[in-house]
């Protein structure tokens, strides 16, 4: 009994401490969805600005980005993707969901496919399903590490672009909904759509002095594409990464809700046993007594029996006769002399 006692004890210990380390997680999940979302934010202007260049040049460069589009409608080869996932555990079907969504799409889609994967995880689903994988890349863990992450992977994509390939480029992520909620999404960042630049094109000037792209045109634009790719790649690994912190505090909430539910039963099987042993202590303490108090019973009267039996049979009587309270009178008459 004591050891299941101590048992239950060592459970109960273990339940506590997993118990504040997920509390712990949960906590520093929430803090860190509030600071990508507020970066993602943050390139609201930033994106914009880069919206703006490109329209100007879209507009001074009608030949060229025509030459563009039309080399983009007919651009075949291998296409190259990016899908977002993470390095650790504990985020539900996270990178199940953004792996299946990016394994479907490519499938659909004309031509070979190869992908670099961001997180070892979702590298790990990707090659179970044995699609091909060029490249792996891990996960930043704060805001400050997303530049340098999004600065390696142009960097793979520009030597990729180089030899001719990966003329196509589709990137996959979680985006964050309401809640702790996500969607899988696709964004295709290359070849530029020439319903975007037209859309790029006719954006108003937000003055009345429209802007002259000075120098290389072509230089310019590169630039601004470049500038374009890396605000959204940026945006999608730091919307993967609050959509990741997203699932990893739902699956916090439930496992919470576990843990205090698995407590609560150790607690009522714990004070249970505890008061089962001490109602059986307490029986034991009881029987011992009566046990104790019968047998002085019996040995006193075996102790007065005893003695009654070996007293004298005159008193005996005498005792008997004193206890009645009743005295037998003397028959003899004292003897008178005669004179």
């Amino acid at each position: 009994m004591s050891d299941t006692t101590a048992s239950l004890r060592r459970q109960l210990h273990t339940a506590g401490d997993l118990q504040s380390v997920v509390r712990t997680m949960k906590a520093i999940a929430a803090s860190h969805i509030g600071h990508y979302e507020k970066s993602v934010r943050a390139l609201a202007d930033y994106y914009r600005t880069v919206e703006l260049g490109l329209g100007a040049c879209f507009r001074d460069l009608d030949q060229t980005t025509g030459a563009v589009a039309k080399d983009a409608a007919t651009q075949t080869g291998t296409i190259g993707a990016i899908v977002f996932g993470s390095d650790q555990g504990l985020v539900g079907q996270f990178n199940q969901i953004v792996a299946d969504h990016a394994i479907t799409t490519l499938a659909a889609l004309p031509g070979k496919a190869e992908c670099w994967a961001v997180g070892e995880r979702v590298h790990a689903r990707l090659d179970d399903a044995e699609f091909p994988l060029i490249g792996l890349f891990h996960v930043p863990n704060a805001v400050i590490a997303i530049t340098s992450l999004v600065g390696e992977i142009q960097i793979a994509i520009e030597a990729k672009r180089a030899t001719g390939e990966h003329l196509q480029l589709y990137v996959f992520h979680n985006r964050p909904k309401s809640g702790s909620l996500y969607e899988p999404v696709t964004q295709r960042l290359l070849p530029l759509d020439r319903q975007w630049q037209d859309g790029l094109a006719n954006v108003a000037w937000p003055t009345t002095i429209r802007p002259e792209v000075m120098g290389d045109a072509s230089a310019t634009l590169r630039a601004y594409v470049r500038e374009y790719l890396f605000i959204s790649l940026y945006r999608a690994c730091a919307e993967s990464l609050a959509s990741e912190n997203a699932s990893r505090l739902a699956a916090m909430e439930r496992a919470d809700r576990n843990i205090a539910e698995t407590l609560e039963d150790l607690r009522q099987s714990f004070n249970r046993l505890r008061q089962s042993s001490i109602d059986e202590e307490l029986f034991d303490v009881i029987s011992g007594y009566e046990s104790l108090t019968g047998a002085a019973k019996s040995h006193l009267s075996a102790v007065m029996i005893d003695g009654a039996l070996r007293r004298p049979p005159h008193s005996t009587q005498q005792d008997t006769a004193l206890r009645d309270g009743v005295a037998k009178p003397n028959n003899k008459q004292p003897v008178r002399s005669q004179q």
